[in-house]
């Protein structure tokens, strides 16, 4: 599986890195990012960074 970010809409608020800081970090320019791909065990706080993301800027597929 893998997430995405529409970083054009990221606000920076780090809910994501909070909530799933295996697959989520902050990047040099503030924003969020991907940086892993999601595994197994990481799939539930994956899914919950993108339903939780303010501005629903994550897709989990």
């Amino acid at each position: 599986m893998k997430a995405v970010i529409d970083r054009d809409g990221c606000i920076a608020c780090g809910l994501c890195t909070e909530l799933c800081p295996e697959v989520f970090r902050m990047a040099d320019d503030g924003l969020a990012e991907v940086y892993s791909d999601i595994t197994p065990e990481t799939e539930e706080t994956a899914a919950e960074a993108a339903d939780n993301c303010p501005t629903s800027v994550i897709s989990v597929d």
